[in-house]
């Protein structure tokens, strides 16, 4: 029914065996990019993308959620790269005693699930995805406007 299909530059439906393609179409496009906030439901896939964009970063460790650590730190091709989970955080002041703006000066790049726990630390240049459920086997990832 659905294939890896291209609704316009920022707006992909692909199943999930096309996590790998689609975390490389995403990294080609927005690889330029140095926080990624990515903003899905429970079970919508945003570890398990993040980790295929992170494997295709050149990230040899397995990349799981930070959810009681809060943040995890890889090394890909001499890059910083933070993955910070905001699930468990309250606002933005707790955020902000835990450390999460200076690792935006500190990292070359963020990958941010539930950064709306706390949208005013995100950097004015953050690259904001949202991720649909679509049925089991599908997601709709796109650019919110």
């Amino acid at each position: 029914m659905y294939g890896f299909t291209y609704l316009c530059a920022m707006d992909r439906i692909y199943s999930l065996h096309q996590t790998s393609e689609i975390a490389a179409a995403l990294l080609k496009q927005f690889g330029n990019k140095s926080v990624w906030a990515f903003h899905a439901p429970m079970g919508a896939g945003k570890t398990t993308l993040i980790a295929a964009i992170g494997k295709e970063m050149g990230i040899e460790d397995a990349i799981t959620s930070p959810t009681f650590a809060l943040m995890n730190q890889y090394e890909a091709a001499g890059k910083m790269v933070y993955h910070m989970e905001w699930y468990r955080l309250e606002n933005e002041k707790e955020a902000a005693r835990a450390g999460m703006e200076a690792a935006f000066e500190e990292a070359d790049i963020c990958f941010v699930e539930w950064p709306e726990k706390a949208m005013g630390l995100l950097p004015a240049d953050t690259q904001h995805f949202e991720i649909e459920i679509l049925d089991p086997e599908h997601r709709r990832i796109f650019i919110p406007s």
